[in-house]
């Protein structure tokens, strides 16, 4: 990616567009910075994280990622990758096609990245193979097993991994789970967790939700966090390499309010999101208690991958 200077004369260490809507939004807010003068003479190589954004609220969801992966002295180049078989209905337009590249065109040119991040999508409650973009979404879960070092799947992305290379199914819950729920850790010594409390929360948005007994069984994949509540919360494999995330570390304080108004305009069935509103008042501030796990889970994945992906990644295997 090119290295684009702001007004004041400093870069973000998540290298993104100038006119990429989430620069200004996440320089307002004073992600962590560095100057030029100091990114040019850092000895190292930037790590390069591709996010496949499949999420309705597209800008929104970017500026989520990006703050959380903006929270380090590391640098990062960000990739954006969009389904090419896929036509999007929420992105601004011309807003893919400006700041994404197709993903068939990332295979075709065989780029290499140490980390990539498949969000969610709305497209939960239909059968994976139903779902328009399946086979360029599969193309790409292949093509990381052999080309990126750490792949982090989040929500629907993570039911879609977890069905295409192990055959963990998916069912439908009885009502949308919706909420921020507590979350136990099953081994404190995974790095993932590293500085985490015994207990920790974590908002979770959706109509269905993996078989547990079904992961459980499945000898290289190992859960890693779940609650009674909520389910299953985190599983991983390949010692860590992939990453399944269940929930939404990355929403924002009023993502999930969002959601809520938006289900009741629709008519939509719903219930008020569980241990978010003060009182159960919808019309009081929802206070935020999944912010600082947020940030040290994505602060040790990147530290994960830094530490531990090749210098070279042609070295990648």
């Amino acid at each position: 990616m090119i290295e684009i200077r702001h007004e004041t004369e400093v870069i973000m260490p998540i290298k993104i567009p100038r006119e990429l809507p989430a620069y200004d939004a996440l320089s307002k807010e004073r992600v962590f910075v560095m100057t030029a003068d100091r990114a040019e003479k850092q000895d190292i190589r930037p790590l390069r994280v591709g996010i496949v954004n499949l999420m309705p609220t597209t800008i929104d969801t970017e500026i989520q990622l990006l703050r959380l992966l903006g929270n380090s002295p590391l640098q990062v180049d960000i990739t954006f990758l969009r389904m090419g078989s896929h036509t999007s209905k929420n992105a601004p337009p011309g807003h893919l096609e400006r700041f994404y590249i197709s993903a068939k065109d990332i295979i075709a040119m065989k780029v290499r990245f140490d980390g990539l991040i498949i969000t969610g999508a709305p497209v939960e409650t239909l059968p994976f193979e139903e779902v328009d973009y399946w086979d360029e979404l599969t193309a790409v879960i292949d093509y990381s097993q052999k080309n990126v070092f750490s792949s982090l799947h989040i929500c629907w992305g993570a039911q879609a991994g977890l069905y295409h290379l192990y055959g963990i199914g998916k069912y439908a819950l009885e009502k949308k789970l919706s909420g921020v729920f507590p979350h136990t850790i099953n081994d404190h010594n995974n790095m993932l967790f590293r500085g985490f409390d015994d207990e920790f929360f974590a908002p979770q948005s959706r109509y269905t939700a993996s078989f547990r007994d079904a992961a459980a069984k499945e000898p290289r994949l190992t859960i890693q966090s779940e609650t009674d509540e909520a389910g299953v919360f985190i599983i991983t494999a390949r010692e860590g390499r992939e990453i399944y995330v269940s929930g939404h570390l990355e929403y924002d304080p009023l993502t999930l309010d969002k959601e809520y108004r938006r289900d009741i305009s629709k008519g939509l069935p719903i219930e008020m999101p569980k241990n978010y509103y003060p009182d159960n008042d919808p019309s009081k501030t929802p206070v935020v208690r999944w912010r600082a796990h947020a940030n040290l889970f994505f602060d040790n994945w990147l530290n994960y991958v830094y530490q531990e992906t090749p210098y070279n990644l042609e070295d990648l295997d």
